[in-house]
């Protein structure tokens, strides 16, 4: 469908905003923030932010909203920059994003919009990513974050559960309450923001942030109820039959850790990405002793993987004082799944990288802890099913080194209490949970998707799926109700 363009308030010549370069955001020093869990990337100045939007060009087919996973009318809060209307610019991305100011901060933007900006054809594209995460900020800072006004519409009389409160869950809930459905977000943990809060440090996503969100969707009447243990506290069908739930939508997530399955996994000192983030993200360990949940300060610290949460482990042993903290990942860097940015502000931290190396056993001492590494370098073969080339073991390279502190950041699986106490949800050998495009799964009035669905995959994504779900609960709901008259 052909969409009516948005108006112009970009005054600079159309061949001039062609050379103006890419506003760089100000971040801390590299060396002052290895040492500290202050936010790294620092936000675009105001001034920053309107030649940042004077780029765009203005698209007649504004290919960077295909780009979107939930289509967020990019143009449109852009030419809004333009006008320096912050504050009206965070409101049109909240028609389509309730998590602005962790979706800017977050969202693997390189890969998406700003992939198919056609600046980007012949210049660096337009930094759509600094340029949400900024008038989200403007608009907390100049109280209008959880003070989110819209036209509350008439109670629909039904009632939905949300399971999980994560991206997925959270979107899900704003766009329900945006229809007059009661929305009740059940969490297991003791904050809200599942792998939002318990697995990204505060120096990529302040704690602050996620709970002003959170508090935008309370003060849309939203409620939160934590400690929640769906599978234990109550079960699905109980909240069905017993505590009126028309609907429930499963947001999950991915969070049981994977292991490699090899000697010495179950050392001290041997930790999954799982644990060792969530006590310094959720617990504070990081701040020990104010907070009593310490975490070990290793000297020789290693991180077996190469995505987002390898990084954010291995930048998270650095700042508890490892002496050296390393990447060791079994393929080269060019096959890192991690975003560039991450590696980029790793490396600059101190971050040693020992690609094409494969951990094959972990070595203790007397007392039971981890002291060494033995490993393998490997070599590039064929391409494997994810289409990256496959590490193949070199003969003779086995070598060892010392090490007190290891975290396996290889991937996570789906959490099996669901399906243990629900067994009319359909899984897949994967342990995930089987759902259609839109989320249905195979029990009646229960919807589900995001990462227990996908697998692992990214917030905004989880966001797309949580959004086509909530249109699909809308529906049923509608359905049910035009069914009892």
């Amino acid at each position: 469908m052909k969409r009516e363009r948005p108006q112009s308030f970009n005054t600079v010549p159309m061949k001039e905003r062609m050379i103006i370069p890419r506003q760089d955001m100000p971040e801390q020093d590299a060396g002052i923030r290895s040492a500290n869990f202050l936010e790294v990337n620092l936000g675009l100045t105001p001034e920053q932010a309107v030649v940042e939007a004077q780029r765009c060009i203005e698209c007649k087919s504004p290919t960077c909203m295909d780009g979107c996973p939930v289509n967020i009318k990019i143009p449109d809060f852009i030419q809004l920059i333009c006008k320096e209307d912050f504050v009206g610019a965070a409101q049109k991305i909240k028609e389509d994003n309730s998590l602005p100011a962790i979706c800017g901060r977050v969202c693997p933007q390189e890969t998406q919009c700003e992939e198919v900006c056609v600046m980007g054809k012949r210049f660096e594209p337009v930094a759509i990513g600094r340029l949400e995460r900024f008038v989200a900020d403007y608009a907390m800072q100049h109280g209008n974050g959880s003070q989110e006004t819209f036209d509350k519409p008439a109670s629909s009389g039904q009632k939905v559960a949300i399971v999980g409160s994560g991206p997925a869950g959270l979107a899900v809930a704003s766009d329900l309450i945006k229809e007059g459905h009661e929305v009740t977000v059940f969490e297991a943990l003791h904050e809200f923001g599942g792998v939002l809060v318990y697995g990204i440090p505060e120096f990529r996503l302040p704690k602050s942030i996620l709970r002003e969100e959170v508090a935008t969707l309370e003060a849309m009447g939203v409620k939160f109820v934590k400690n929640f243990i769906v599978g234990r506290t109550m079960t699905i069908q109980e909240l069905m039959a017993n505590e009126g739930y028309d609907a429930v939508f499963l947001g999950l997530g991915a969070g049981l850790p994977r292991f490699m399955n090899i000697p010495g996994e179950n050392l001290n000192g041997v930790y999954s990405a799982n644990e060792f983030l969530t006590r310094s993200n959720l617990m504070r360990g990081y701040d020990f002793p104010e907070w009593d949940t310490p975490l070990y300060r290793a000297k020789h610290a290693i991180i077996v993987g190469g995505g987002n949460t390898a990084m954010d482990a291995v930048r998270t042993a650095k700042r508890l004082g490892a002496d050296e903290a390393s990447i060791v990942y079994r393929r080269s860097e060019e096959e890192m799944p991690a975003r560039n940015e991450e590696i980029h502000h790793a490396k600059e931290e101190g971050i040693k990288f020992m690609n094409l190396v494969n951990p094959i056993e972990f070595i203790s001492d007397d007392q039971g802890s981890v002291v060494a590494a033995k490993c393998l370098r490997m070599e590039l073969g064929e391409p494997d099913e994810s289409g990256r080339r496959r590490p193949v073991p070199m003969e003779g390279s086995e070598f060892v080194m010392d090490v007190d502190m290891v975290v396996i950041a290889v991937g996570n699986g789906s959490n099996p209490l669901i399906s243990q106490t629900t067994p009319e949800i359909e899984t897949n050998k994967w342990g995930n949970i089987v759902a259609d495009e839109d989320g249905r799964t195979s029990m009646d009035g229960v919807f589900a998707g995001g990462d227990i669905v996908s697998g692992g995959a990214t917030v905004i994504l989880a966001m797309g799926a949580g959004r086509k779900s909530a249109v699909a609960i809308n529906e049923y709901l509608k359905a049910k109700v035009g069914s009892q008259a």
